[in-house]
């Protein structure tokens, strides 16, 4: 963790106020920032002190870049569990990005292989990626980096874990209507990022944080790589941080 900045705060609302001031702070230091973006439950809070911030007039997206950081194979981009629908029923829809602005991988690309270096040109074209927002999965994904033999080196189609398949459920009709594949930046293209910023809430994240940030790299736990990032902010709650035994 020699890289690595850890705040533990006491709750999700703080976690995600915390959240929120670190990307803004960057938003105000360059305006036309890349930002790299994740969804899930996590970033929420973080999305919502965004908005709250632009509303109020003391943020701007208008010059700001994204690119997400994956997107289910084979959903439709309206579905209501795509990645697209959720980042702009909860994010983009709320604020003054350009439209040309956002990226996000199509999931429905006819050739997703094709997709997926197209994906990783758009990045290395838009200068790379100042800030990437990370989650972190119950089995350690960052992305849908799932544990593997090997650190993926960019963007690919990736064969989500079934326990990632299990924690997704929650959100279809069955786990039956899951996808079992996604197009997700890879751990090559996350480290290429400028500047990390990791979230994790909850005491049902404390065993894969404590592997990540305190273990042995291996891509048998994706997270734990971040350790070899040389600018790395981790902003957890108190549940999440439990295990650690240094923060």
């Amino acid at each position: 963790m020699i890289n690595m900045k850890i705040i533990v705060a006491a709750d999700y609302d703080e976690m995600s106020g915390l959240a929120a001031q670190t990307v803004a702070q960057s938003i105000k230091a360059n305006p036309s920032a890349v930002l790299g973006l994740p969804t899930g439950s996590t970033p929420l809070g973080m999305y919502r002190n965004l908005i709250k911030m632009h509303k109020e007039g003391s943020l701007s997206f208008k010059n700001v870049t994204t690119f997400n950081l994956d997107e289910y194979v084979g959903l439709q981009k309206t579905h209501v569990n795509s990645f697209r629908y959720f980042m702009y029923e909860n994010f983009f829809n709320h604020i003054d990005i350009q439209e040309g602005n956002i990226n996000i991988p199509d999931g429905n690309s006819k050739d997703p292989e094709k997709e997926c270096i197209a994906y990783e040109a758009k990045i290395t074209n838009a200068g790379g990626i100042d800030l990437m927002v990370l989650g972190l999965g119950n089995n350690g994904h960052i992305g849908f980096n799932e544990p593997a033999g090997h650190f993926p080196a960019s963007t690919h189609v990736a064969e989500l874990d079934e326990s990632t398949v299990q924690a997704n459920a929650r959100f279809f009709e069955s786990i039956d209507e899951v996808p079992r594949f996604s197009i997700t930046m890879g751990i090559g293209s996350i480290m290429r990022c400028r500047r990390i910023l990791l979230l994790a809430g909850g005491q049902v994240k404390a065993p894969a944080i404590r592997g990540a940030l305190e273990g042995p790299v291996t891509p048998a736990l994706p997270g734990s790589v971040l350790q070899f990032h040389p600018n790395v902010t981790v902003v957890l709650d108190t549940g999440a941080a439990s295990l650690l035994t240094s923060a």
